[in-house]
Order: C-alpha cells, then sequence, then structure tokens
C-alpha cells in the first residue's frame, strides 16, 4: 500500500505531494468521525489504504478553490494569447 503513495501515478492525479497529503488528511479526519468509504470490501484495509484506493479509483478529489480555478483560468489565457502572437509572426 505504500508503494502506491510512491507512485507518480497518485500525485498526478491530485496535482502535487502537497495536494495529495491534503488530501489523506482531510478524507481520513472524515473517515475517523464517521463517514463511510466509498469503496467496496474494505474488510481488513487500513484507513490509510482506504483512502488511497478512494483516490486511485476516483471517488475523491481535490475541491479546487474559486482563486486556483481563477488562477488556472488566467493562465490558459495568456498561453492562448501567446499562441495568437505566434501565428501572427508566422513562428
Amino acid at each position: 500500500m505504500l508503494e502506491e503513495l510512491k507512485s507518480e501515478q497518485i500525485v498526478q492525479k491530485v496535482g502535487g505531494r502537497f495536494k495529495l497529503a491534503a488530501l489523506i488528511q482531510k478524507r481520513m479526519l472524515e473517515l475517523l468521525q464517521g463517514s463511510r468509504p466509498l469503496i467496496e470490501n474494505t474488510e481488513g484495509m487500513t484507513m490509510m489504504e482506504i483512502v488511497v484506493q478512494e483516490i486511485l479509483q476516483d471517488k475523491i478529489a481535490i475541491d479546487e478553490t474559486v482563486y486556483e480555478r481563477k488562477i488556472k483560468a488566467e493562465a490558459q489565457a495568456r498561453e492562448e494569447e501567446a499562441d495568437r502572437a505566434f501565428e501572427r509572426r508566422g513562428l
């Protein structure tokens, strides 16, 4: 199970190691407070294993804030403008 946390697949799925750690922490707290697992057949699994499987099976994900969406939209707009500038110059 810990090998899955070392995998780049799970890190890329949530957008980085910091976001992965935050997502794991948030979800484990929810489970401790009584939330039910979102995957089947959890018998014998630790909470960490449950959370990792929920992430890998796309049952949970980072909820982007309005600020993060705004930053991404601005970056995309700048990229598109740069592409248009290159096209105008024939590059």
